[in-house]
């Protein structure tokens, strides 16, 4: 077993940030760590080249149930139980559970494909007492925000536990977040022994749910341990307007001290040589 394992569900519009990704996988993670891609079955040729000791391909059918089927428009059917259908999104995070609990690592590293590594990653900056720490931002969820306050309401069902408080709640989403991926198998477990079904159908069943949330939820709710609060993984810019050079450089320019990865949202249109500028910015502040 190997201390860590990098995941990125994916697809082929983002090869571009993929690649940067990747590049910088090999570079600030340990030579046994592997990169974990995720990506449709369509779209396994695109990234054909990356596969090796340091990069395992998956396809959603490699860890889905057989029962699933992709239909056109990219949902996708359970013939067991065919309505509703399952949006893509929903498919992608049910893919991203199933694979980090099926690997064997001491701690997963979550990653968009849109985030960049900018220092070397040790799992042991991320444990406490040896408790792997979780993402949480308290009190971020605000009334106006309604999707992340069905998530919480979701992932509570899907729990078997009681309505959340009234907002403010607390935020477990980012683009770069570490998972335990014994939690995960436990997650998966309580879910099913909550809703009488197999986790994958009880989630994919959801029109609204965030993965991040009901991980968060159950770390902190469940497990009877709190887990530690991690320290800030990624310096992340989700605006969706493009950044000039300047706007760029500012940005990587407040790269926290704990940050081991940076991401300019795909959203934005920023320019690839932009935010490649940014990444090596983030870097030279890393090593000070």
């Amino acid at each position: 077993m190997t201390e860590l394992a990098v995941v990125t569900p994916t697809w082929k519009p983002d090869g571009e940030f993929f690649a940067e990704l990747h590049r910088s996988v090999l570079e600030f993670t340990s030579d046994d760590t592997v990169h974990h891609v995720i990506v449709p079955a369509a779209h396994k040729s695109a990234f054909a080249r990356y596969a090796g000791p340091r990069c395992r391909i998956w396809t959603h059918p490699e860890l889905i149930p057989r029962r699933y089927w992709r239909m056109p428009g990219g949902v996708w059917l359970n013939a067991a139980r065919p309505w509703p259908p399952v949006r893509g999104w929903v498919m992608q995070q049910t893919a991203k559970i199933a694979a980090a609990g099926l690997i064997e690592a001491d701690a997963v590293l979550l990653a968009d494909s849109d985030v960049s590594l900018v220092r070397p990653v040790h799992v042991k900056n991320f444990r406490t007492d040896g408790a792997l720490s979780l993402f949480r931002k308290e009190n971020a969820v605000h009334a106006d925000m309604a999707r992340h306050v069905i998530w919480h309401r979701v992932a509570r069902e899907l729990l078997g536990l009681p309505p959340a408080p009234p907002p403010p709640l607390t935020d477990y989403v980012d683009a770069l977040v570490f998972w335990d991926p014994a939690v995960v198998r436990g997650m998966q477990a309580r879910i099913s022994e909550t809703t009488g079904r197999p986790w994958v159908d009880a989630f994919n069943s959801q029109l609204h749910v965030s993965e991040f949330i009901v991980y968060g939820v159950y770390a902190d709710e469940v497990l009877g341990r709190r887990p530690p609060a991690s320290p800030t993984v990624c310096h992340s810019s989700y605006d969706r307007s493009p950044m000039d050079h300047a706007a760029a450089m500012a940005f990587a320019d407040r790269l926290g001290s704990d940050a081991v990865g940076m991401m300019i949202s795909s959203h934005s249109g920023t320019p690839l040589e932009i935010r490649q500028a940014a990444e090596l910015r983030c870097v030279q502040v890393a090593r000070g």
